[in-house]
C-alpha cells in the first residue's frame, strides 16, 4: 500500500503526500498487530522438555457437518490416538460413523446436532465432572470438564465453537461467547486448557482481550500464524482453531495436521501439567 501511494504521488501531483503518510501509518499498525504471530517474533511459550511432567495429547477438529468422508477422520483418530478428543459440528451420522473410535474412550459427552453446532468430547483421562453449557447462546454450546492428568494432577478443559459472523450475523454474538467463556474460566482452577474452533483470529481485539483477561498463553506467538481454514487453501487462510493454556499447563508440541476432508485442519497438541515445584 505504501509503495502504491508513493508511486501515485510521484506520477500524479494531485495526489497529496499526506496520503502516503496515512498509508504508512496504517501499515505500521497492521505490522504491530500481526507481529506476535510472525515466526521471527519472540515465543510466548517455550516448548516443555521436562520428562517428568504429567503429559497428555489433545486433538481438535471441526469435522464440517456436510462432509461425509468419515474414513479419513476415523483414520486420523486411529493414528493420533489422542488422550482428549474434541469434535465440532458432528451430527448423528458422524457420531454413528466414528463409534468404533469413540467407544475406546472411558468418558464421553455426545451432543450431535444437525445445525452445525454439535459437539463430541471424549477422553481416557480421569474426569470429575463434564457437561455442555449453552449459556453463551443456544447455538454455541461450550464443554466444561474438570479433569486430572495421568498422574492425578487436576486441571480444567474448555471446548467451544462460537457462531461465525455472517451476512445476517455480525461478530457481536461470537465475541460475547468467547468473552463469556473467559468469565467462566475465572471461576475454574488455575490450570486451564481452552480449545476449539473460535471462528476468530488470534490478533483480533476479542482474542487479545481473552488472553489478557484470562492470563492465557498462545503457542502460536513467535511461531507464525499456522492457518487452519479453509483446509484446501490453508496457506492463504486464517488461524481460526486454537489451543490456549494457563498457569501450570505447558506445551510440548503444537501442530496443525493434514487435511482430512473437512473445511478446517485438525489441531494437535501435547500438553504437560507442571507442578509448582517444577515451574
Amino acid at each position: 500500500c505504501v509503495a502504491l501511494a508513493i508511486a501515485a504521488a510521484l506520477f500524479d501531483r494531485k495526489v497529496a503526500w499526506w496520503s502516503v503518510g496515512g498509508f504508512f501509518a496504517a501499515a505500521v499498525v497492521n505490522v504491530a498487530t500481526l507481529w506476535p504471530f510472525i515466526a521471527i517474533a519472540p515465543n510466548q511459550i517455550a516448548l516443555d522438555e521436562n520428562e517428568g511432567a504429567d503429559c497428555f495429547t489433545a486433538l481438535s477438529l471441526n469435522v464440517y457437518m456436510d462432509n461425509r468422508d468419515y474414513a479419513r477422520t476415523a483414520q486420523l483418530i486411529d493414528r493420533e490416538d489422542p488422550d482428549i478428543l474434541l469434535l465440532l459440528e458432528p451430527d448423528q451420522a458422524w457420531a454413528d460413523a466414528l463409534e468404533p473410535q469413540l467407544a475406546r474412550y472411558e468418558t464421553r459427552v455426545d451432543e450431535p446436532l444437525d445445525n452445525t453446532y454439535g459437539l463430541i468430547f471424549a477422553t481416557r483421562l480421569p474426569v470429575d465432572r463434564a457437561a455442555i453449557s449453552s449459556e453463551a447462546g443456544v447455538l454455541t454450546p461450550t464443554l466444561y470438564a474438570s479433569m486430572r492428568g495421568k498422574r492425578g494432577t487436576p486441571f480444567d478443559f474448555v471446548g467451544l465453537h462460537p457462531r461465525p459472523p455472517g451476512p445476517n450475523q455480525d461478530t457481536e454474538e461470537r465475541d460475547n461467547a468467547i468473552l463469556r467463556t473467559d468469565d467462566a474460566t475465572s471461576k475454574l482452577s488455575k490450570d486451564v486448557v481452552l480449545m476449539g474452533d473460535f471462528n476468530d483470529v488470534p490478533w483480533s481485539h476479542t482474542m487479545t482481550a481473552l488472553r489478557e483477561r484470562g492470563e492465557f498463553q498462545d503457542p502460536r506467538v513467535g511461531r507464525g500464524t499456522m492457518p487452519t481454514f479453509p483446509a484446501d487453501w490453508a496457506w492463504l487462510g486464517w488461524p481460526l482453531d486454537h489451543i490456549l493454556v494457563r498457569n501450570g499447563v505447558a506445551v510440548r508440541d503444537f501442530t496443525v495436521l493434514e487435511n482430512v476432508g473437512a473445511d478446517h485442519l485438525p489441531l494437535r497438541a501435547q500438553l504437560c501439567l507442571v507442578s509448582e515445584e517444577e515451574r
